[in-house]
């Protein structure tokens, strides 16, 4: 099984792994075809194997990644999933080293990714990074880690960290439901514009809800997972996008807030 890189030639006509046959979110999914292919001309690449199935990974330079991390000279990781059947076969760790070749080529230091010190909804799997390599560089107190892997022989004068604004976070001050989300996963604008403010109406809750449509907005934004971030009363509370949903909110929140035993 081959892996290939798609372009904004290809991008139209081949599928990108998540929602490929989900109705309800064939707006994000076309958006994030769009995303990418606007990101393609500032270095992200999107690689996958050559299957209909959830196994990619996405990369780009650390100046336009859209997540707040300090990493110059460094290339960032954006999704990194393989899934259901696919697992076992040694294709994450074809592309792995698919992205590392890229650093190689471009001179970069290595590779950086955002994962979480325990399991975390699209955040890649820490446990299986820091088994090839990857060492922490930074964390949060919000559950947040900073693994990198450097090239064999680079030498980098300053070690990738999280940006400010996400180790500030949102800040007490902030009352009630926010959300922080953007278009770099197919399910995010469906679910959050639509399952989550319907949840938030059954409850009597008014969702605050930024979209990061910017580079800019994302790489200032009060937490690492600008994918889908949900934060109530201005703690974070969770990555896991399916709170969004009348059926999963109160479990997930409960759960999310040490309320309720891990299911």
């Amino acid at each position: 099984m081959s892996i290939i890189t798609l372009t904004p030639d290809t991008l139209p006509k081949e599928q990108i792994c998540c929602a490929i046959s989900d109705k309800k979110c064939a707006d994000g999914y076309a958006a994030k075809k769009q995303w990418l292919a606007e990101q393609y001309g500032r270095g992200y690449r999107f690689s996958r194997l050559d299957e209909r199935g959830k196994v990619f990974i996405e990369y780009g330079p650390s100046e336009h990644a859209w997540m707040p991390v300090v990493a110059p000279g460094w290339m960032v990781m954006g999704c990194f999933w393989v899934s259901g059947q696919f697992k076992g076969h040694g294709h994450g760790k074809a592309l792995l080293a698919t992205a590392m070749d890229e650093v190689a080529k471009q001179g970069r230091h290595g590779l950086v990714s955002v994962a979480g010190k325990k399991k975390m909804h699209f955040q890649s799997d820490g446990e299986w990074l820091l088994r090839q390599g990857f060492r922490e560089v930074d964390a949060l107190d919000s559950g947040f880690s900073l693994l990198a892997l450097e090239v064999d022989g680079a030498v980098s004068p300053d070690l990738p960290r999280f940006g400010d604004s996400a180790i500030n976070g949102l800040g007490p001050d902030s009352n009630g439901v926010t959300v922080y989300y953007s278009n770099r996963c197919p399910f995010s604008e469906y679910h959050v514009n639509v399952s989550l403010r319907e949840t938030c109406e059954k409850r009597n809750l008014t969702a605050n809800i930024i979209k990061l449509d910017s580079l800019e907005a994302a790489q200032s934004a009060p937490t690492p997972a600008t994918i889908f971030s949900l934060f109530i009363d201005g703690r974070f509370v969770t990555t896991d996008l399916s709170v969004c949903m009348d059926s999963r909110f109160d479990a997930v929140v409960a759960r999310a807030m040490g309320k309720a035993p891990h299911s």
